[in-house]
């Protein structure tokens, strides 16, 4: 008689269970530098991280403070594109802004 038909159905299920992992995320930090300025680094964090005027400038104070800070966590496709995001638009401004990305 062969496979049940409920037994194929428990291989198939069992299959996506094993295909369907949580992504791994990735926290993306702005690194502070001597040239960069306030306004330019708000203005990243709220067009590029969509962050409200409020969050972007406590984020952006923090980096000024402290030499990082932590601009969102995305999943390691969408981190990258930030990353180069921010990198294509410091660099077309003349800024050395940085950004970096590191495994949660």
């Amino acid at each position: 008689m062969g496979n049940p038909s409920w037994k194929l159905n428990e291989d198939a299920q069992e299959k996506v269970k094993q295909r369907t992992k949580t992504p791994s995320l990735y926290k993306v930090f702005l690194l502070n530098d001597d040239y960069t300025t306030m306004e330019f680094v708000v203005d990243v964090l709220q067009e590029i991280f969509h962050k409200p005027f409020m969050e972007a400038n406590e984020i952006m104070l923090h980096v000024h403070k402290n030499g990082k800070g932590l601009a969102g966590i995305y999943t390691r496709e969408i981190a990258e594109t930030k990353v180069t995001a921010v990198h294509f638009r410091a660099r077309e401004s003349g800024f050395p802004l940085k950004c970096s990305m590191e495994k949660e």
